[in-house]
């Protein structure tokens, strides 16, 4: 079995002891400084292709050819969402592409074209609901405004701002039944509260994300701007097992991906990738953007970014026709996406006896209708790259009372037509905009990801 990079991980749950902690604190630090520097999907996207740079991936532009001058290490962004890649140095009658997929975006209230609106002495900023958050999880937390403003020219800009803005919750004076039965009006009670006045000519918003981002107004073409939770990632519980943070779902999966490919091709343990795993198998990571809206983009796993990518890297290394098809049936895919721990206040909503907890190691996620896409051949695939790292695992089931989400994996598994299992760190309250996790679980993913990129 081909020898799996050393990463931080450590050798126990975190409540035995607390010197566990010790071996995770700069992983959770990594995610943590992750989710921070990126607010926004195009943020995660650029963020990540600055640490591949710096760890020697070259940037490929897709609107040039790339040809046999590809780099072995390399990587393509689009709007949001990113893809890297490791060749080996000479494929074999048996390479395969060994793909590690996740996502960029998380729930949030996106920015409606004309977002000026005042109301009763107010400026506020008129939003759409953008995935399935937790609408109470908006209410009364400080909100930033993060994303990209597109110039006439095409051109476009990353821009955030601190926070700026506040969905305001009812009093229950005037409101008797609040904490009874909440119900909030997308419409009329989700518009964040940013100045006060009438919503003039100064309280235009979009006319302030143009000033922060050095741009006339007058040049603004479009954006795309999303809402997000300023109060910074924190370590807490007793003996600081736990994670509280936005964007949980799904940066906790990008960020494993990316320490896992960089310390295989660090050589950390002993082990590189430089010319790909012991197979010659190309490593791919892909980070797709707006899963939470069904990845129906041209950046999104329903759309064709992985297929290309893939293609142009076979060609790269001579591989075509019915031999690109070949690899392809060849080829796994590890969907890693945020999991769904048992909650201990609605022990009901789960299986009776499949039952992940945080600090039990990463989820295999298995569904009979396919809204997951692990079969039998996915769960060995993921057995042996979890027996190889070394990594405690659990798997998760649906009540059958209560209907599961879905992934980018089973959207990856038709469209390629390739083994893939879902996996993924459990973690609670999903979906809101404070997320929470255990330290542990994240380096465990990280360390099985490495695995199954390595050979396992």
């Amino acid at each position: 079995m081909p020898e799996t990079p050393a990463l931080p991980v450590p050798s126990g749950p975190a409540d035995t002891a607390r010197g566990a902690l010790h071996d995770v604190d700069v992983y959770a630090r990594e995610l943590m400084d992750y989710v921070s520097a990126s607010p926004s999907s195009y943020h995660a996207a650029a963020e990540a292709a600055r640490r591949l740079a710096a760890a020697g991936f070259t940037a490929l532009d897709e609107t040039e050819p790339w040809g046999p001058a590809t780099p072995r290490r390399g990587y393509a962004v689009r709007d949001g969402a990113i893809a890297a890649w490791v060749l080996p140095e000479a494929p074999g009658s048996a390479s395969a592409f060994r793909i590690v997929g996740s996502h960029t975006d998380s729930p949030a209230l996106k920015l409606k074209p004309a977002a000026r609106m005042g109301r009763d002495g107010f400026s506020l900023i008129g939003a759409e609901v953008y995935g399935g958050p937790l609408l109470n999880s908006f209410l009364d937390r400080e909100l930033g405004l993060a994303g990209r403003l597109v110039t006439r020219d095409g051109a476009g800009h990353l821009v955030r701002t601190g926070p700026i803005a506040r969905v305001v919750q009812v009093a229950p004076h005037l409101d008797r039944s609040v904490n009874e039965s909440l119900h909030l009006d997308r419409q009329a009670h989700l518009a964040p509260i940013w100045a006060l006045g009438a919503a003039g000519a100064a309280d235009d918003v979009e006319a302030h994300l143009c000033e922060i981002a050095g741009i006339e107004r007058g040049d603004l073409a479009g954006h795309d701007i999303l809402t997000y939770p300023t109060e910074a990632p924190a370590r807490f519980g007793r003996r600081a097992e736990f994670i509280a943070s936005s964007r949980l779902d799904n940066l906790s999966s990008v960020i494993a991906s990316l320490v896992a490919l960089e310390s295989l091709c660090s050589g950390e343990g002993g082990r590189t990738v430089g010319g790909g795993t012991a197979s010659g198998d190309v490593v791919v990571l892909v980070a797709n953007d707006h899963e939470e809206v069904g990845s129906g983009t041209r950046s999104g796993a329903a759309g064709p970014f992985l297929e290309q990518v893939l293609r142009r890297l076979a060609r790269a290394l001579e591989i075509t026709g019915e031999a690109y098809e070949a690899m392809l049936a060849r080829s796994t895919c590890l969907s890693a996406d945020a999991a769904h721990s048992v909650h201990p206040g609605y022990g009901g909503l789960h299986d009776p006896v499949v039952r992940p907890v945080l600090g039990g190691g990463p989820v295999l996620k298995i569904n009979a209708q396919q809204r997951y896409a692990t079969d039998a051949i996915g769960r060995a695939l993921w057995e042996r790259a979890c027996a190889a790292a070394g990594a405690p695992h659990q798997v998760f089931v649906s009540n059958n009372a209560v209907p599961c989400g879905t992934t980018i994996g089973p959207i990856t598994a038709q469209r390629l037509g390739i083994t893939t299992a879902d996996v993924g760190q459990p973690i609670l309250s999903m979906h809101s905009q404070r997320e929470m996790c255990a330290v542990v679980d994240g380096p465990w993913l990280a360390q099985a990801l490495a695995a199954y990129w390595a050979g396992a």
